[in-house]
Parts: C-alpha cells; sequence; structure tokens
C-alpha cells in the first residue's frame, strides 16, 4: 500500500462575533480582539474564569456590581441607546453606576417599591423624582 504525506492547508475561521447582541457577545468580541484569554478578563473584572465563560455562553448574566468594569473593559457600553422608557432609563442609570435597586432608591430619595415599579413602567414618575432623574442624567 503506497505512503503519501498530504498536508492540508486553510486558514482557521474567525470566532469573532461580527455583530454581537449579548452582552457575552461583546465581552468575548473585546477579548479576541485583545488576543487574551478568558482567565486574563476574568483577572481584569475580578470574578472567576467560569463566569466569563458563562456570559460568553449566555449561560448567564453579570451581577450589576460588575457592569462599570465590563464598560471599561470593552471601552464602551453596548446599552448605550437602548433605552427608551424611564425605566429602561433608570435601569441603565443603575446598571452603569452598579448601583442596587436599594442603593438606588436611597440615592433618589424614593421608597424602593416606587422605584421598582418605575423600573418597570408600572408608574410614571412624579415631578420632583422627574427633576431629581433628570439631574442625574444631565449632570451640571
Amino acid at each position: 500500500m503506497p505512503i503519501c504525506k498530504l498536508i492540508l492547508k486553510a486558514q482557521k475561521p474567525s470566532n469573532i462575533p461580527q455583530n454581537p447582541q449579548s452582552l457575552g457577545e461583546h465581552i468575548r468580541k473585546r477579548r479576541l480582539e485583545q488576543n487574551l484569554f478568558q482567565k486574563d478578563v476574568a483577572r481584569i473584572i475580578g470574578v472567576e474564569e467560569t463566569s466569563i465563560y458563562n456570559w460568553e455562553k449566555n449561560l448567564s448574566t453579570p451581577s450589576i456590581k460588575y457592569i462599570p468594569k465590563i464598560i471599561e473593559f470593552l471601552g464602551y457600553n453596548p446599552e448605550i441607546f437602548s433605552q427608551k422608557t424611564w425605566g429602561e432609563k433608570l435601569i441603565y442609570y443603575r446598571k452603569i453606576h452598579g448601583l442596587s435597586q436599594k442603593q438606588m432608591a436611597q440615592k433618589l430619595n424614593l421608597d424602593q417599591t416606587t422605584l421598582r415599579r418605575c423600573e418597570r413602567d408600572e408608574r410614571n414618575p412624579r415631578k420632583k423624582t422627574l427633576i431629581k432623574l433628570f439631574n442625574l442624567f444631565v449632570p451640571n
């Protein structure tokens, strides 16, 4: 039986997401563009390597306290223009500042239940709350 030496060459397909939709896909794209391992990103953000894996595979989402570090790692906020309602805007603000509902309610001098209802768009903010919100979103 003849033996032949055959070498196949092909370019490795790119696994970099071209149009990332989820936060995990944004993290994966940035990581691969920077030639980093998941353990490197985990160290940068301050989480376990398995967290990065789970986020990238959309098996879980990051805790709100890690969002500021993730935005810093990405160099941008992927959710920047996606909020339309007051509730979405409130959640967005909380996320980028790493605030819990309780912390945000205290910052606005609101009851936590009221804030929760505003975030769910079950209730529109009152005039004095709107003024506080405006001052949060558009600082002097």
